[in-house]
C-alpha cells in the first residue's frame, strides 16, 4: 500500500488515517486487498487526492477527491471508490441463480395445503372436532 504526495509533507498522521480507511473499506466489501495507493496534490487552494484500490481477480478501482482540507479530499476519493466496490459486490451477487425452491418451501410453510380430506370435512360441516383437526 502507498500513500504519497510528490509535492506536499503528509506528515505521519494522514498516511495513517489513509491505510487504516483502506483497509476498512477493503474488509468491508471483498477482504482480499491485492494494491492499493493514495496520491496526494495541491491545486491552487485545493487538495486532490487520487485513491486506487485493486481487489482480488477485480479490475483495479479508482476515484478523485477535492477538498480545501486534505483530510475531506482523501474521503471524498475514499468513498467514490467504496460505491464502485459496493456496486461490483451487489452485481456479482445478483449474477447468482435464484433458488426457486428455496421460494416454493418459504410459501408452502406460511400457507400450508390442507389436505383434501379435510377440506372435505371442513366444508361440509360434518365430523367431530378430532377428525378436523386444528385448522
Amino acid at each position: 500500500m502507498t500513500i504519497q504526495s510528490s509535492t506536499i509533507h503528509l506528515g505521519d498522521g494522514l498516511p495513517d488515517y489513509a491505510r487504516e480507511n483502506i483497509l476498512r473499506v477493503a474488509s468491508k466489501y471483498f477482504g482480499r486487498l491485492n494494491t492499493a495507493s493514495a496520491h496526494f496534490s495541491k491545486e491552487g487552494i485545493t487538495y486532490r487526492c487520487s485513491v486506487n484500490i485493486q481487489m482480488g481477480g477485480l479490475p483495479m478501482k479508482s476515484a478523485d477527491g477535492r477538498d480545501k482540507d486534505i483530510y475531506l479530499a482523501f474521503n471524498a476519493a475514499l468513498e467514490k471508490v467504496a460505491k464502485q466496490l459496493r456496486r461490483t459486490k451487489r452485481e456479482l451477487r445478483e449474477d447468482k441463480g435464484e433458488r426457486v425452491d428455496k421460494d416454493t418451501l418459504l410459501r408452502e410453510r406460511i400457507n400450508p395445503a390442507p389436505d383434501s380430506d379435510e377440506d372435505l370435512l371442513y366444508a361440509e360441516g360434518t365430523g367431530s372436532e378430532d377428525e378436523r383437526g386444528s385448522l
